[in-house]
This record gives C-alpha cells, sequence and structure tokens, in this order.
C-alpha cells in the first residue's frame, strides 16, 4: 500500500508540472491563490510569513513551499484545512495553531478527502499537528512535527487519525505532543519508519483500530511508552521501544486486544517491556527484551498467548502476573537466568525453566517489598522456591528453554 500510494502522489506532482502555476510571493493571499485555480493546478509560495484565518483547499491541486514559507495561526485559529480529494501540501513551516479546550484545533486538518498527501513540512508549536478526519488513502510522510505542551490539557496530538482507513504514516519526526500518533477506529493503515519520542502520554495511541501495520518505528523516552486498546489484528515487526520509564511506564501496553502479532521488535530500557492485560490469541515472538524492569507482566485475565523464541537479557522480572492460572504458553525463548544443563547438546535446556520467580509474585501482590530487592533474604527464598516450588504457578514454564541467545 505505501508503494501505491507513494507512486500516486509523485503522480500528482508530476502532473501538476503541466497544469497551469500560480505564484504567490510575501504578502499575497494563498487563499485568494487557490480561489483562482482551477483543479489540478500547481501553487507555489515563496518565502515569507502568511498570517490567513483558517485557509480553505476545496479543489483538487498541489501546494507547494519553497525554502519553508510559514504559515502563522497566530495562537487563534487552525491554520490548513483540506476538503477536496487530490491534494498534495509540501514544504512549509506551520506554526502556532490555536488552542481550545472545546475544539481539536490543528495545524492541518483533513477532513472527508481521499487521496491527500502532507509532506515535508514542519509544524511547530501546535495544538494539533496533523488530524484526518474521515480520511482515506491519506499519505503523511517526512514531516518534523514539534511541540512544547507541559501537559495533556495543553497539547493536542502530533498526528491524530479518526474515523479514517488506508492511511500511510512514514519517516515523521514527533515530540512534544500529548501523543506522537493517535488512531481511533482507524482500519487498514501502515505506521512505518516514524520517530516518535518525548511525547507527554504515549508515543504511539491505538483505540478500536483493526488490520493496521505499525513497522520499523522507534518509540523512545515518552510518559508511558505505547498503548494497543480494543483492536485486533494488529501487526507490529520491528520496532524499537526504548527508555520509556515511569511508575505507570511500559514500552507497550496490550489492553483488551485480540488476533495479533509483536515480532522483531527491541524492548530495552523500559519500566515494563509490555504490559498484558485481557488479550487474546496473541503471537509474541523473535522480539529481545533487554535491561528492563519487568519483559512481560501478564496478567490473569490474558488467555491463549503464545510467547516464543524471545531473548530475555539482564531483565530485573522476566515474567510476572498477578494470578495462578496459566492459560498461555512460554516455548524456545533464551532465559539469561536459567541455570539448567544440555546433556544431549542439542541447544535445549534439558529440564524446563520456571521464568516467574517468587519475589516477582509477592511484589505483584505487594508494592511495597519491591524494597527488598536485593536483600540476601529475597536471594534465599528464591533458592528455596526453584528447589521445591510451592507457590509459582506450576503450569508457568518454559519447556525448550534455548541454552544461547537467539540469532535475532
Amino acid at each position: 500500500m505505501i508503494r501505491l500510494l507513494l507512486l500516486y502522489i509523485l503522480t500528482v506532482t508530476a502532473g501538476a508540472a503541466r497544469a497551469a502555476i500560480h505564484l504567490v510571493k510575501a504578502g499575497e493571499s494563498i487563499q485568494a491563490a487557490i480561489n483562482k485555480a482551477q483543479p489540478g493546478d500547481l501553487i507555489k509560495v515563496y518565502p515569507g510569513t502568511f498570517r490567513e484565518k483558517g485557509i480553505q483547499i476545496n479543489k483538487p491541486l498541489v501546494l507547494m513551499g519553497v525554502d519553508y514559507p510559514v504559515l502563522d495561526g497566530e495562537k487563534k485559529y487552525e491554520i490548513l484545512t483540506i476538503t477536496a480529494d487530490h491534494v498534495v501540501v509540501q514544504g512549509f513551516e506551520l506554526i502556532r495553531s490555536g488552542y481550545s479546550s472545546m475544539n481539536e484545533l490543528a495545524a492541518i486538518r483533513i477532513k472527508e478527502a481521499a487521496y491527500v498527501g502532507i509532506r515535508n513540512n514542519r509544524l511547530n508549536e501546535n495544538f494539533f499537528g496533523i488530524y484526518c478526519q474521515h480520511a482515506r488513502y491519506a499519505f503523511i510522510a517526512n514531516n518534523r512535527i514539534v511541540s512544547n505542551g507541559s501537559s495533556e490539557l495543553e497539547a493536542g496530538n502530533g498526528i491524530h487519525a479518526w474515523k479514517s482507513d488506508h492511511l500511510v504514516i512514514q519517516q515523521n519526526n514527533i515530540t512534544g505532543h500529548r501523543d506522537g500518533i493517535y488512531f481511533e477506529f482507524v482500519t487498514e493503515s501502515t505506521i512505518a519508519h516514524n520517530t516518535s519520542h518525548k511525547n507527554i502520554r504515549y508515543g504511539l495511541h491505538f483505540m478500536f483500530s483493526h488490520q493496521d501495520i505499525y513497522t520499523n518505528n522507534t518509540f523512545s523516552e515518552n510518559g508511558a511508552g505505547v498503548a494497543v486498546m480494543y483492536s485486533r489484528q494488529v501487526t507490529m515487526y520491528h520496532n524499537r521501544f526504548i527508555d520509556n520509564w515511569g511508575s505507570a511506564a511500559y514500552g507497550i501496553l496490550l489492553k483488551e486486544i485480540s488476533d495479533s502479532k509483536a515480532a522483531f521488535n527491541e524492548f530495552s530500557r523500559n519500566t515494563a517491556a509490555i504490559y498484558m492485560e485481557g488479550s487474546s490469541r496473541l503471537n509474541i515472538y523473535a522480539n529481545r527484551f533487554n535491561q528492563n524492569g519487568y519483559g512481560i507482566r501478564i496478567q490473569a485475565s490474558c488467555d491463549n498467548n503464545n510467547i516464543s523464541k524471545n531473548n530475555f537479557i539482564a531483565n530485573s522480572f522476566d515474567i510476572a502476573t498477578n494470578g495462578s492460572l496459566v492459560l498461555n504458553s512460554f516455548d524456545g525463548n533464551y532465559w539469561d537466568k536459567y541455570e539448567g544443563y544440555d546433556l544431549n547438546k542439542d541447544g535445549i535446556g534439558d529440564v524446563p525453566y520456571r521464568p516467574l520467580s517468587l519475589f516477582a509474585l509477592i511484589v505483584e501482590r505487594n508494592n511495597s517489598s519491591m524494597m527488598l530487592f536485593r536483600s540476601p533474604m529475597v536471594g534465599l527464598l528464591e533458592r528455596a522456591e526453584k528447589i521445591m516450588p510451592g507457590i509459582t504457578p506450576e503450569q508457568l514454564k518454559d519447556n525448550k528453554p534455548q541454552m544461547k541467545p537467539l540469532p535475532l
């Protein structure tokens, strides 16, 4: 889908070269040029600062900035609204959109439009950055989206999509917003090669969004990491979840999702790499869990999930749960805490590994006991539990633990 949309956008731009060209210089009106243009025309805007109240694009055309002319919302109004199909906007700096506690004002809004390209723009100090409202087949790429919001109430989302489908969000750099990327009721869309970091709440937030793919993104130093909630058939490949620390932080929250995959991802230095709640039929494999507080916190409300062929290295706790009933499988993972043996030299431990430590179970039930984490008493309890298991769930074990890290 990415290639098809990119081919379409390039075709539109090439077609604009054969259409009429309208030039807008500093001191002139962009809206006047749009009103004058015919469908398919190219409008080139030269450097300068343009303060026009709510520019409206209501016909197919290409709006192209030369050397990043500035569109200034003066913290009063939405800057640019697209209501027509077949529109391309590129090469602008959009700053200071209006703020409203009632209306979700944005630097750029795509409203009930299809085949729209938003690329190579700079967005600074806006409430919402790019807002997709009933958008279809939009291509949002190579934009730098920066805000300096200090709280969730004072900041909107970098890229916000609502009731949209077939979007491609690619190679954007987003920071300082409430959520870097937000999807609600968005289907069959792709999020690829973006960097979403230092956002107030989530680097990425999914709600009720199905059959979507996100791949090769980096989510780092966000308030609570990434959340995928109330969704199904979501594919999560080759992403990096890095340095998401805090009392309620995680690399990724998987809440009430089903029939999805998470593979070839890197989880490093998160409070909890994956937190799972009410999730079913997930396949979590070939991921790297390194130096996290928790590798996976899997609640008792989860079932029929398969955690296999992952590397768990240098985590404080590899697995934690809040119940004794085990409805999920753990097979063929590498655990650096495994102390078993491999007499037949097939690379698989001869005795099962129980990744849930007794102390992790105690902490799950009483958080204040974490202050004893490095005490000698905890070490003695762990040794006793390994020799004579009696408290940790009997069925929570990996029957085929790997002796060496998997080449992921």
